[in-house]
Parts: C-alpha cells; sequence; structure tokens
C-alpha cells in the first residue's frame, strides 16, 4: 500500500491509525459511519468522483443512509466531505462548507493529519446529535482508510 514512496502522502501507517482510531471514538456517539478514502489521481471532477467512491464503499447501504466520506486525491491535492442523504437532510452546507475548511487550513499549515482527525470529530459531533447510538447498533462500514488500488 505505501510502497511507492510518497505515493499517498501524507497517509501512511501511523496517520491511517491516528485516523482509524479518530472514526471509531467518533462512532462510538453515533450510529453514523464515516470513512476515508484515498485515491492517487483524480483528475475529474472530485465531488463526483467522491461521490463514487461512496456508492462503491457501500456507504450508501446503511440502515439510516447517515454516512459520511472524506475523500483525498493526494497527487492532484484535491479533496471533498460528502454525506448521505440521512445527514444531508439535516445540516445545510454551511457545516460541510466548515469541515471543508478545517482540513484545508491544517493541509496549509503542515498538519494534514490532525485536521483530517479534527474533521472526523467535528462530523462525529453532528452525527451524534441527529443520529445517537442505537439499541443493538452495529459498526456497519469498517473504519480502515481505504485506498483506491
Amino acid at each position: 500500500m505505501f510502497g511507492k514512496k510518497d505515493k499517498y502522502a501524507p497517509f501512511d501507517k501511523e496517520a491511517c491509525s491516528k485516523i482509524e482510531a479518530s472514526i471509531a471514538q467518533a462512532e462510538e456517539k453515533t450510529s453514523g459511519e464515516i470513512r476515508v478514502h484515498v485515491v492517487e489521481r483524480c483528475r475529474e471532477n472530485v465531488l463526483e468522483s467522491a461521490a463514487m467512491a461512496f456508492d462503491s464503499l457501500g456507504m450508501a447501504k446503511t440502515k439510516l443512509r447517515n454516512g459520511v466520506l472524506l475523500f483525498f486525491a493526494t497527487q492532484d491535492r484535491k479533496f471533498a466531505i460528502i454525506g448521505d442523504q440521512g445527514i444531508n437532510d439535516i445540516v445545510g452546507q454551511g457545516f460541510w462548507d466548515d469541515a471543508v475548511e478545517m482540513v484545508e487550513r491544517g493541509f496549509g499549515s503542515g498538519k494534514p493529519i490532525e485536521a483530517v482527525c479534527d474533521a472526523i470529530r467535528l462530523c462525529g459531533e453532528k452525527l451524534s446529535a441527529h443520529f445517537p447510538p442505537q439499541e443493538n447498533d452495529e459498526d456497519e462500514l469498517p473504519n480502515q482508510v481505504s485506498f483506491q488500488k
């Protein structure tokens, strides 16, 4: 996964461990699902690419349609944060703009992984306010950072 140097920088093993711990912690307080997906290139519209990844990762199949995807194209320096219908029906565009701005600031200040983890926490807080844990709640999607092969 990390064979070619800097192909997926800054998403190395240590960074992925931090991100996955942030996802697990955020999901403890919600029935929502958060994923991080990393690709090397994104030559087309980043929102369209993120939506395709959202579908291919099965994120639209959650019971309450409350998944959030943080999508990163490392070599093209693009990213998007998108939510499924259940969360989009509740939060306004301003919420997503704030999350995007948080990540942009972190990448700009040289603290990209901290910014990703902060955005995960922000998404988790919003999800927990509207989608608290359900009785017999199960983790519907893996917390591991996924990579396009």
